[in-house]
């Protein structure tokens, strides 16, 4: 039985409806669209430029990583040692420019000290089979520690003679008044999702997460990508401390402390598979902005600041029902 050009057109609008539906992050999206809806019906302080632009530019810093994230969570692995990568990173940036040299030369040395620590970190794990729990939670408690004795665990306020570039760099607002850290933010989405969606490097990516062995018997290079990935999420880690120090206009060694929780959350929450061979750039904006909307909502409604783990936590655990739901149907 022959098919119109009609009952063709037709399939695909459903099938493309059905794809839009079935996708975890059109429901994180819609979640986030309802809450900010209810939020500014039932608050007079959620709506307020002063609020949004807070919410916007807070958000970044967890999206610029989870970013990183997304990516070594779609070739099944983690990294439990972004949020303190950050804060050395972070750290290095001030100590370096605190000692007179200017922001450039703090860029580089803060980029480089990420860079190093993911070549780390993939090496032990794609070349002598370590666990990524357990080399990036290792990762996690070192980095962190560096931080202590690059600083004498002390305060770092003044940054030298680019002091005002930097502030400027992470707390300005560039082109039409949009915060730079959004800037930044939006770029890396963009790119990673070039990435992901258009490169040989993205569809390795997808390959190896989906079945590693397969993987490599098909001649993709397993253990060159794995280290990639893991120098790009602790580069994501850099990039956002050396925004966020920008914007703070201070680095303690307390900073980045249990961000590695809020960062896996949204890319969990954004529809990345634990299991490997699903993540998009998108998603994880969407599930950075989902945490962000919780944690900003919960003073606005008199909640107890306490119970931000309970709900993102609880966020988290239903995205994954939300996943192995669609994945039992998906079997039958």
């Amino acid at each position: 039985m022959a098919i119109t050009l009609d009952q063709s057109i037709e399939q695909k609008q459903q099938s493309l409806l059905g794809s839009i539906l079935g996708h975890q992050t059109f429901w994180v999206l819609i979640a986030v669209v309802l809450a900010c809806i209810f939020l500014s019906l039932t608050t007079d302080a959620f709506a307020t430029s002063t609020n949004l632009y807070n919410i916007t530019r807070n958000v970044t810093f967890v999206a610029i990583i989870a970013l990183g994230m997304t990516l070594v969570i779609i070739t099944g692995g983690i990294d439990l040692s972004v949020g303190s990568v950050l804060c050395l990173c972070s750290m290095v940036l001030a100590v370096v420019m605190h000692a007179g040299y200017g922001i450039g030369v703090g860029i580089a040395a803060s980029l480089v000290t990420a860079l190093v620590i993911g070549a780390f970190n993939g090496v032990l794990i794609a070349y002598l089979n370590f666990p990524p729990f357990v080399v990036t939670l290792g990762m996690l408690s070192i980095a962190r520690s560096l931080a202590m004795v690059a600083s004498n665990n002390t305060v770092v306020f003044q940054f030298g003679p680019d002091h005002d570039k930097l502030l400027a760099l992470g707390g300005g607002a560039w082109l039409f008044g949009i915060a730079n850290p959004v800037l930044f933010m939006i770029a890396l989405a963009l790119l990673t999702g070039f990435v992901l969606r258009w490169t040989r490097f993205g569809r390795y990516l997808f390959a190896i997460g989906g079945n590693e062995h397969a993987a490599t018997l098909t001649g993709v290079p397993v253990r060159k990508i794995k280290v990639a990935v893991y120098m790009i999420s602790a580069l994501s880690a850099g990039i956002a401390g050396i925004i966020q120090t920008g914007w703070l206009g201070a680095v303690t060694t307390n900073i980045g402390a249990g961000m590695e929780l809020q960062v896996i959350a949204a890319a969990v929450i954004g529809g990345a598979n634990l299991a490997g061979g699903t993540g998009t750039a998108f998603g994880a904006l969407v599930g950075a902005a989902l945490i962000e909307v919780i944690r900003n909502s919960l003073g606005l409604l008199g909640i107890n600041a306490f119970w931000q783990g309970t709900f993102i936590g609880g966020a988290t655990i239903l995205a994954v029902l939300f996943d192995r739901i669609r994945h039992f149907r998906q079997s039958e």
